[in-house]
C-alpha cells in the first residue's frame, strides 16, 4: 500500500469533518465542567478549558477548539486563539496546581491569532508565560496533539511531561504554504515544504520531539474516533499513574530534562 505523503498528512488534519478537542473530551472523560474567563479581559473561545474527570481521578483540561460550521468557526476564532485565552489557560494551570489535578492539553490550531488587537494585548508574552508556567508546574502535564498544531500557538500548550500526536495530526513551526513563502517567495511549493519540515508523527517521533504516536485505525470515521478515543484514556491513565510515583520536584525536573535533551531523558517507557 502506498504510503501517505506529508502533505497528504497536512489535508486529513485539516479536515472540517475531523473531530475536534470537546469530541475528545466527551468521549474520554465521564465529566467535564467548563470554566470561563481570564479574569483580566474576556473569554476568548478558541481555548476551552475546565475540570473533568475519568473514574474518582480529576483533572484540569485545557484544549484548542475549532468550529465545523462558518458560524462556529466565527465564535472559535477558527481556532486560532487570542492573549486572554493563553491567559485564562494559565488561570486554569495555577488552579490545578493548587489542587493537585494532573493537566491534559489539546493541541489543534493553525496559529496563535496575528490581529492587531491581539498583539496590542501583549500575544507574544501571554504564549511565552503560558510555556513559562507549563516548564514550572509541580502536577504531570500530558500534551496531545489531536490535528493540526502549528507555531508558537500551539507550542503554548505543548510543553508537557508527555506528549503525544495522533497518526494523521501535524505539528511544525509554521504552516507549509509559510515555509515556502519564506524559504521560496512561492507559497504553491507547499508539498515539497510539508516534506522538508518534518511535520509528520513519524518524523518526529524520529526526531525525539513526541514520545508517542498514536494510531488511528482506518475505516468508517466513527468508529476509528471511538477506537482512538479509548487508545488516548488508556494513555492518559497509564502515564498519570506512573507520574503519581513522583515527587512534585522530580515531575518538574523530568519536564525540564525532557525538552533540555530533546526526549534522551526517559524515566516513563514508550
Amino acid at each position: 500500500m502506498k504510503e501517505i505523503t506529508a502533505w497528504e498528512k497536512v489535508e486529513i488534519a485539516r479536515n472540517p469533518k475531523r473531530k475536534t478537542s470537546l469530541d475528545y473530551i466527551e468521549n474520554i472523560f465521564d465529566e467535564f465542567i467548563e470554566l470561563h474567563g481570564d479574569r483580566n479581559f474576556r473569554d476568548d473561545k478558541a481555548i476551552v478549558g475546565g475540570l473533568a474527570r475519568i473514574g474518582k481521578k480529576n483533572y484540569t483540561v485545557i484544549a484548542e477548539q475549532k468550529g465545523r460550521t462558518t458560524k462556529e468557526n466565527i465564535e472559535r476564532n477558527f481556532g486560532m486563539p487570542n492573549p486572554e485565552s493563553y491567559r485564562k489557560a494559565i488561570r486554569l494551570m495555577e488552579q490545578a496546581e493548587k489542587f493537585n489535578r494532573p493537566v491534559i492539553t489539546f493541541i489543534d490550531t493553525k496559529g496563535a491569532y496575528p490581529g492587531i488587537e491581539a498583539e496590542e494585548r501583549g500575544q507574544g508574552e501571554a504564549i511565552a508565560s503560558s510555556m513559562l508556567k507549563m516548564a514550572n508546574l509541580k502536577v504531570p502535564i500530558i500534551s496531545i496533539v489531536i490535528g493540526e498544531g502549528s507555531s508558537g500557538g500551539a507550542l503554548a500548550l505543548g510543553v508537557g511531561n508527555k506528549v503525544l500526536m495522533l497518526e494523521n495530526a501535524i505539528y511544525s513551526i509554521l504552516s507549509p504554504e509559510g515555509y515556502a513563502s519564506i524559504l521560496w517567495k512561492d507559497s504553491s511549493k507547499v508539498k515539497e515544504a510539508a516534506e522538508k519540515m518534518k511535520l509528520t508523527a513519524k518524523d518526529l517521533y524520529e526526531l525525539k520531539v513526541i514520545d508517542k504516536i498514536i494510531k488511528e485505525p482506518k475505516g468508517e470515521l466513527e468508529e476509528s474516533f471511538i477506537e482512538t478515543s479509548k487508545s488516548l484514556k488508556e494513555e492518559i491513565e497509564n502515564s498519570i499513574k506512573q507520574f503519581q510515583k513522583m515527587s512534585k520536584e522530580e515531575i518538574v525536573e523530568h519536564r525540564y530534562n525532557k525538552f533540555r535533551n530533546m526526549g534522551e531523558y526517559k524515566i516513563i517507557s514508550n
